[in-house]
């Protein structure tokens, strides 16, 4: 075993990305990851970085918010975004990976670099030294309490959930079809798959959901809701149920998951009344997951129910639906922008856990905490990205937040400072700008520390 110059707890997208940076940066890495000898309830392997929700990484578009901060992290050199362009499936203008491919590249890149040694072991305690905390949401209890006591803050929860995964050849195109989001691939042919609702098979497929079984969420989950009201839970908006959705109003889904703008169906000329999609979720093209169905219906509620989808009549499924909880800590209290400890300047967190939401906000703030303990190490000063970057902004975000309405935020334009100028532009020039900025921005201050 090597003496390590850093300790990396979590073999998520954060702590993954974590340890290649600081291992390429002259670091010598151990890498605790629990799994498998401490399963989370969610993950399905023992490999580094496995993606337990959806496949999608966001837009690759370069004026849109995913794609401005993955232009960044390929500027900065990712490892786990050029892992995830070397997995990718068809979805138009999004990335989306094949999630086991993914997660092997990502796993046997770390395994074959010098500087990292791998530990499968659960850590129980704030290790000593320089060290970043990359746990994940679903970090163990036993650590949990751990940061809880050197924070001295009571921790944050909000409930995450996963959609279910189904066999392609289970799917009816004689009723389903191919489509793309207003025509967007230039074959017409379109990368995702598309299930087509009547007005009325949508009523009923709202009104099975509003009256379907939950899962019961158990003592532990039930214990941590202390502060929200009594039979209540405390849903993340960004990845809510869609049974919860339904709750809410009868066209609820047609705003959300299951709007159909811009979806001809092929055999009618028109849009359909609602829709669901499917995505690619593997290489091979065998398997499909349900864009944005999350759920924590019982199984067999799911099966019932997701079945009335037109064309997912004999669907099968291969991975059910199912609610986890999600942890984050009061960033805005403990963390510097750096991300940084505040009270111990050794020790860097990065990942879900700080208030950061996606899976390219986890690998920035991931590549950040990596990049910065290296530079803690050789006696640097702690780089601070600039506010006009996305992940500037993302990571002042996080630690500058008023803690009232303190909720994980993902890459979006309304965390970026406004453009100088009064001049009246339309939405898509507007986000070229930003775009064009936000790279400037970032050549810049690469430049600055250059020379430093």
């Amino acid at each position: 075993m090597l003496t390590p110059d850093v300790m990396v707890v979590g073999g998520g997208l954060a702590g993954s990305e974590a340890a290649w940076q600081a291992a390429q940066h002259g670091l010598r890495v151990r890498l605790y990851e629990m799994r498998p000898t401490v399963s989370t309830g969610a993950h399905q392997t023992s490999n580094l970085a496995e993606l337990v929700c959806s496949n999608s990484l966001g837009s690759n578009l370069s004026d849109r918010a995913s794609g401005i901060l993955k232009n960044e992290l390929r500027r900065l050199g990712s490892l786990l975004l050029k892992c995830a362009e070397n997995s990718a499936l068809p979805a138009g203008a999004a990335l989306a990976v094949d999630r086991d491919l993914f997660a092997k590249l990502v796993t046997d890149q770390l395994l074959a670099h010098p500087g990292i040694e791998i530990v499968h072991e659960e850590v129980t305690t704030i290790p000593a030294g320089l060290s970043i905390i990359a746990s994940g949401p679903l970090t163990s209890k036993r650590l949990s309490q751990a940061i809880g006591i050197l924070a001295g803050e009571k921790h944050l929860y909000f409930y995450d959930a996963i959609a279910p995964i189904i066999t392609a050849n289970s799917i009816n195109m004689e009723v389903a079809y191919r489509a793309s989001r207003y025509g967007s691939r230039e074959d017409g042919i379109g990368d995702y798959i598309n299930c087509p609702f009547s007005e009325d098979e949508y009523k009923a497929f709202v009104n099975a959901l509003r009256s379907a079984k939950r899962i019961n969420l158990s003592s532990f989950e039930v214990e941590i809701q202390l502060g929200v009201d009594a039979g209540a839970q405390k849903f993340f908006e960004g990845c809510l149920p869609v049974e919860i959705i339904a709750q809410r109003s009868q066209q609820a889904l047609t705003f959300g998951p299951m709007r159909p703008a811009g979806l001809t169906n092929p055999r009618t000329g028109r849009w359909p009344f609602a829709l669901v999609q499917l995505r690619q979720d593997n290489l091979a093209g065998s398997l499909y997951n349900l864009v944005g169905f999350q759920t924590n219906l019982t199984y067999q509620e799911q099966e019932r129910i997701f079945r009335m989808i037109p064309g997912l009549e004999m669907a099968e499924f291969v991975r059910y639906g199912q609610m986890h909880r999600n942890t984050f800590i009061a960033s805005p209290l403990i963390l510097f922008p750096t991300l940084q400890f505040r009270t111990r300047p050794d020790l860097f967190f990065g990942g879900q856990i700080t208030g950061v939401e996606g899976y390219m906000g986890n690998i920035g703030t991931g590549l950040l905490a990596g990049l910065n303990a290296a530079r803690f190490f050789h006696d640097q000063q702690p780089l601070t990205f600039p506010e006009t970057t996305m992940l500037g902004a993302l990571c002042h975000y996080i630690t500058n937040a008023d803690m009232i309405d303190f909720q994980p935020m993902k890459a979006n334009f309304g965390i970026l400072p406004s453009l100088n100028g009064n001049r009246r532009m339309d939405k898509s020039e507007r986000s070229r700008l930003i775009a064009e900025r936000a790279l400037a921005s970032l050549e810049s201050f690469l430049e600055e520390i250059r020379d430093k």
